[in-house]
């Protein structure tokens, strides 16, 4: 547990607090001071939102709120708590739910209680991985929330609508962080640069070390400052005996090489909004239609290891399951799509098992293109201006003017006025034989021609009964 004072020797949480020890790790040293520092979180921070409120201390007539910030590792949950403990002398008490338990919640709220009896003082209780917290340690928050002994700000990476009980979610309100852009992300590295906090100036960073550093941290800004102060770390162990310590006036530069060592892996060679982005990206779909299993996984790797967004490869991996496995395997599709909706629930590491375990059923299922060649016929026809009117009994008979519509219909040629539609279910085989093309296309066009590649093997052999059946 971390107390208030202790913190305010440490990092500070107004714009005029001291410097943190330099002895301390980068990313403590450059948490943010001020709103001002803040970098990624507009959205949630915008002029009048419960958070930037809270942050001010602007509690309103029902005084300050609870709040559970939900995002990934290194988009600042723990920096705004301290920022909102910071505001108008707020105590702040730190706990983790890996180690706490039940009598470290009373404890903080009978130290709450006893400063804002005695000394009028607001206490904010900074609760990290709240969703590690059993149900019965939850419940145990709910007085002090209530009544408003803490402004309790629980941070969690888990979706809080799962991992938090209802009574303490109606208690408090949802912040969804979101990761840092890339050039959050840089600008985050390029202040710990040239800060007296962080390195003063004394290392500058390459271009294409920078474009690493950027795209390994993967929106996560403390990982990125981490990966900075262990690069810098190698790069001054290369200083020769004897040269001058880096400082502002005679820097170091980190070059890619130093980046690479200090995080244990190579640079990949890609660009995400460049055109490596399309060649890998590209190269993976062709190797799942190819049915090379190895290479697409290898191209998987590629694109997780440059940082590609996972949902952006889901969606890809959607794709190929429809255009080129279709019907062949219709499972394929149901393994992507939900590959895609757990890539976005879970994020990285864990979602590159799920991404692979998808590319793995796509590419090596049986192919066919049947349907995405029939609907793009279909779409030719139609945008040719092929395709007369509905038959008249295929048409809607439950709104007003029906029967009007029908006769005007069949006075233009459309048809009998007194056809009727003939109801499949009541037909043997469940198959009613009648006309479904409107006039110009029935009997002249042939749109989906399935395979004798799996599943849709069986298919092709019930289309051709249909066929038979249905057009004589």
């Amino acid at each position: 547990m971390t107390s208030g004072d202790l913190f305010g020797a440490g990092a500070g949480t107004g714009a005029d607090a001291a410097y943190p020890a330099l002895d301390l790790p980068l990313a403590v040293r450059m948490r943010p001071r001020s709103l001002a520092e803040v970098r990624g979180q507009e959205a949630v921070l915008r002029v009048g939102s419960p958070l930037r409120r809270l942050v001010e201390g602007s509690s309103g007539p029902a005084g300050p709120l609870s709040a559970i910030l939900w995002g990934p590792p290194g988009t600042g949950k723990t920096t705004l708590a301290h920022l909102v403990a910071g505001a108008s002398g707020r105590r702040f008490v730190e706990l983790s739910a890996v180690t706490a338990g039940v009598k470290d919640v009373r404890e903080v709220m009978a130290a709450a209680t006893r400063e804002r009896d005695l000394y009028g003082r607001h206490t904010v209780l900074f609760l990290d991985e709240i969703h590690r917290f059993t149900k019965a340690q939850q419940d145990a928050l709910l007085p002090g929330v209530e009544n408003r002994t803490v402004i309790l700000v629980a941070a969690t990476t888990e979706n809080p609508s799962f991992a938090v009980v209802a009574p303490l979610l109606s208690r408090s309100v949802i912040v969804a962080l979101v990761p840092l852009s890339d050039d959050d992300v840089a600008a985050v590295v390029g202040a710990a640069l040239d800060d007296a906090r962080g390195l003063d100036g004394a290392f500058t960073l390459d271009p294409d070390a920078t474009a690493h550093l950027v795209r390994m941290a993967g929106g996560d800004a403390r990982r990125s400052l981490t990966a900075l102060e262990a690069a810098a770390g190698v790069a001054g162990d290369q200083v020769p005996l004897g040269a001058a310590e880096p400082t502002r006036d005679t820097p170091t530069a980190i070059t890619l090489a130093h980046v690479e060592r200090a995080m244990a892996q190579a640079a990949v060679r890609y660009d995400r909004a460049g055109d490596q982005h399309y060649d890998v990206a590209s190269a993976l779909i062709k190797s799942m239609r190819g049915s090379d299993v190895d290479a697409a996984l290898h191209y998987l790797a590629r694109m997780l290891e440059a940082g590609e967004d996972p949902r952006f490869v889901a969606r890809r991996i959607v794709i190929a399951a429809s255009e080129d496995v279709g019907m062949a395997d219709p499972t394929a599709l149901q393994t992507a799509v939900a590959a895609m909706h757990a890539v976005a629930q879970i994020g990285m590491p864990e979602a590159r098992i799920v991404l692979a375990q998808a590319v793995v059923h796509v590419t090596l299922a049986p192919k066919s293109n049947a349907a995405y060649l029939g609907i793009d016929a279909a779409i030719a026809d139609v945008r040719a201006g092929r395709g007369g009117p509905v038959p008249l009994h295929l048409r809607g008979s439950g709104y007003a003017g029906s029967a009007r519509v029908a006769a005007s219909a069949a006075a233009a040629g459309a048809g009998p006025a007194d056809a009727v539609y003939r109801y499949a279910h009541d037909a043997p085989e469940g198959v009613a034989t009648q006309q479904y093309l409107p006039d110009d296309l029935s009997g002249r066009v042939d749109y989906y021609r399935p395979t004798g590649r799996g599943f849709e093997e069986r298919l092709a052999t019930r289309w051709t009964w249909l066929k038979g059946l249905l057009r004589g």
